[in-house]
């Protein structure tokens, strides 16, 4: 085959490679205008309108086929009139390109001219230098002398003289500078001077740095002392002032030149700008700040402190008036000299404040500093002071002491007047107990009344401190400031009697535990001579010995009643939060566990009893226990709505009931002498309320009464109250059974339904009616 058939066979495969799009839109339209048509015509009626479709269509395709041409034309000119002016752009290129060729022909052929001026150049520079020096000579050679004499004027204080040839030698040192650099010839540019050349310039006027040095030293030394010259002489400081506002002016300008001038202008002098109107109040501040730099801890401690503040008052009130109405007329108005003062007095102070904040104070010093800083200070005495006012509010200098380090003082404060009221509520129970040591009587009040010491003694100490925080405090310093101060201080009163009273009654119960032991030890006594009694003859005596065992048990279990009023107050604020509707919802046992301290604390204590009072004292703790609990529960506090509650209480309960009998095991309690063990009471009670089904209360009612003969009608009810769920007919038979059946209580059987007390229902209010009476 030749190569033509080859080239010819190839052509046609190519096609559909190039253009695969063409015929998937070519297939995708005849597929629609097949749809078309048998949509159109589906029935052989509808072939009758064949032609104006026909017609149609091909209207519809030569508007598509114009449209198309149209812009095909308008694209087809686009890119013609683009290739048009890439070929003017193209042209345009050429003739730059020509004429960069021609520049740079023209640039190399005159670089052998300019080689040439540059010798030209060099000798322009060194002739100006020449000149310059030359013209500078006769200043140069009376440098010395100058700063010699500048010198002497400076040591006689002669501030502006010394100033004015100051400012001529700093004149003649930047001229020079800039005349070495070439800015002063004619037609140059000037040129960079070396390092070695301007380091020469240098040592020469190094004289004029140690004048300035030696002026400012001088200048601040008098600007320090400017209260007290101001009373004698202001004259040196108003010239102060003068020579600072000069070199205000001089740094003004020298930055306004060297802004404004473009690449010519001067650099700014070695130390410019030099700030003298900042130093001059940085000044002021520290003259103020030295008054305080002499003060030390040792100095001001005591009563020391108070005369310390007094005098800090005396003397800023004091420096204030001379600034006022003498150095306030020795400076320029924009100063605000007296402003300014004011600042730098309080920022001192704050400084001050701070540091003797953070001293070791007592009490009564820490008072000095509060009364001051909140009440003396913001006075008219001071900063309150109507003069002082138009020149600032106080609200512009802020507080003295932040509220944060205010807090810590009045915290030092409570804690320091907290110990003291501890140690002398310490005493005070210490005399409390002389006075039950002393073998007489209490004494007796105006009304006839027992009292000891004790409370004449709190009372002093508490009205004490309640008039110590009022010390020197007028109404409106009690309103504004003293009243944190105050309510803190009376809380911490209220804190500590708590505290006293709580260590008089573990006092009062520790002394009512051996009254128990010392009963125990006279009874046995007792008892040893009455055997010895009984031994000899009954003749010998004319009457009956008198029999002192009975007065000793009557004591003895009157102690005991008391330890059990005593542990049941303590029990009482925990026995409230137990059994109630948000104690189930929390689920928390602290308020159990809580309750278990309390009494594994008197258990240890009833440890220290005799026998058998330890035996009693035990069992009496567990039946007083048991007995509030129960109580608690005949409160109906808790009324359960649903089965989830009645299981809830029940399983509460019992936790609770396993808790305390933890602990009791865990103290190893002696055995009890009554055949009731309380602690099983609160297992059946929790069985009781768990029981799901209702028609079961009778039998479970009936092996209730069989534990506890001594169990009421009353107690009854409240257990189905409780339950929430006792329809009416059930519970009118438990309540009939209940009834009927009455057992007497066993022998040996101590009641314990008897000391639980059912509260009375309140009666449901109604109209009188002839049916009711």
């Amino acid at each position: 085959m030749s190569d033509g058939d080859k080239n010819g066979g190839d052509k046609p495969e190519a096609l559909p490679e190039v253009w695969p799009e063409a015929e998937r839109a070519e297939s995708l339209a005849r597929g629609a205008a097949l749809k078309w048509a048998s949509g159109v015509f589906c029935r052989p009626e509808h072939l009758e309108r064949l032609g104006q479709y026909r017609k149609r269509e091909s209207q519809r395709t030569s508007s598509i086929q114009s449209r198309l041409k149209s812009v095909v034309q308008s694209y087809l000119e686009g890119v013609g009139w683009g290739l048009e002016q890439l070929r003017e752009a193209r042209e345009e290129l050429k003739e730059v390109s020509r004429a960069l060729g021609k520049a740079g022909v023209e640039s190399s052929r005159n670089a052998e001219g300019v080689k040439a001026l540059e010798m030209m150049r060099e000798v322009s520079v060194n002739h100006c230098q020449l000149l310059a020096a030359v013209s500078n000579l006769p200043r140069l050679y009376s440098v010395q002398s100058m700063v010699s004499e500048t010198e002497r004027l400076v040591e006689s204080r002669r501030l502006l003289e010394a100033h004015a040839r100051l400012m001529e030698l700093e004149c003649w040192q930047d001229d020079i500078l800039w005349q070495l650099h070439g800015a002063g010839a004619p037609g140059t540019a000037g040129t960079a001077l070396s390092a070695q050349d301007e380091e020469l310039v240098r040592n020469y006027f190094s004289g004029v740095g140690k004048l300035v040095e030696a002026l400012g030293k001088e200048l601040w030394a008098v600007v320090g002392s400017g209260l007290a010259l101001a009373r004698q002489n202001p004259t040196p400081f108003v010239s102060a002032v003068r020579i600072v506002e000069r070199e205000e002016a001089l740094d003004q300008a020298m930055l306004e030149e060297r802004g404004g001038a473009g690449g010519h202008s001067r650099p700014l002098p070695s130390g410019r700008p030099r700030c003298w109107r900042e130093r001059f109040f940085q000044v002021l501040e520290e003259a103020v700040s030295a008054r305080f730099r002499s003060v030390s801890y040792l100095h001001t401690r005591g009563p020391g402190l108070a005369g310390h503040l007094s005098a800090l008052q005396h003397g800023i009130m004091g420096d204030l008036a001379t600034v006022r109405h003498l150095l306030d007329h020795c400076v320029p108005p924009h100063y605000n000299l007296t402003r300014a003062y004011l600042r730098a007095c309080h920022r001192c102070l704050q400084s001050h404040l701070g540091q003797v904040s953070g001293w070791e104070l007592e009490s009564g010093e820490i008072f000095a500093v509060l009364n001051w800083v909140l009440h003396i200070y913001n006075s008219s005495d001071m900063m309150g002071h109507p003069d002082l006012m138009v020149e600032m509010e106080s609200e512009e200098l802020g507080p003295l002491i932040s509220q944060e380090c205010l807090e810590q003082l009045q915290n030092k404060y409570v804690h320091s007047v907290r110990k003291s009221v501890s140690e002398w509520m310490h005493k005070a129970l210490e005399v409390e107990l002389t006075d039950w040591q002393r073998d007489q009587e209490p004494d007796t009040d105006h009304e006839g009344f027992y009292l000891t010491s004790l409370p004449t003694i709190i009372t002093q100490l508490w009205q004490c401190c309640v008039s110590f925080v009022m010390l020197e405090e007028n109404a409106r310093v009690a309103l504004m400031v003293s009243e944190s101060l105050r309510d803190q201080t009376i809380q911490m009163g209220l804190y500590e009697m708590e505290n006293l009273l709580n260590r008089f009654r573990e006092f009062y119960l520790h002394y009512l535990l051996a009254s128990i032991s010392n009963c125990i030890i006279l009874k046995t006594s007792t008892e040893s001579l009455q055997q010895q009694l009984s031994s000899r003859s009954a003749s010998r005596f004319s009457r009956t010995p008198p029999g002192p065992l009975a007065a000793l048990d009557r004591a003895v279990r009157r102690a005991c009643r008391l330890v059990m009023d005593q542990l049941l107050l303590e029990l009482q604020p925990f026995l409230q939060g137990l059994l109630s509707r948000s104690w189930l919802a929390q689920g928390d046992v602290t308020v159990t566990l809580k309750l278990c301290g309390v009494l594994e604390r008197h258990f240890e204590l009833y440890s220290r009893v005799r026998p058998p009072c330890r035996q009693r004292l035990q069992e009496e703790c567990q039946w007083l226990t048991v007995v509030e609990y129960v109580r608690v529960l005949m409160q109906k506090r808790l009324v359960c709505r649903n089965a989830e509650e009645r299981r809830q209480l029940a399983q509460r309960m019992a936790l609770d009931a396993q808790h305390l009998r933890d602990l009791f095991q865990g103290l190893e309690v002696e055995g009890s002498v009554s055949e009731v063990n309380p602690m099983a009471l609160l297992p059946v009670l929790a069985d009781f309320i768990r029981l799901k089904d209702p028609s079961m209360l009778t039998l479970e009612v009936s092996g209730l009464v069989a534990k506890y003969p001594d169990i009421s009608d009353e107690h009854v009810s409240v257990l189905l109250d409780v339950r929430g769920d006792v329809s009416r007919d059930v519970r009118g038979t438990v309540l009939d059974l209940l009834e009927q059946s009455t057992p007497p209580l066993p022998a040996g059987y101590r009641p314990i339904f008897s000391d639980i007390l059912v509260p009375t229902p309140s009666m449901p209010f109604c109209l009188p009616t002839a049916k009711c009476a």
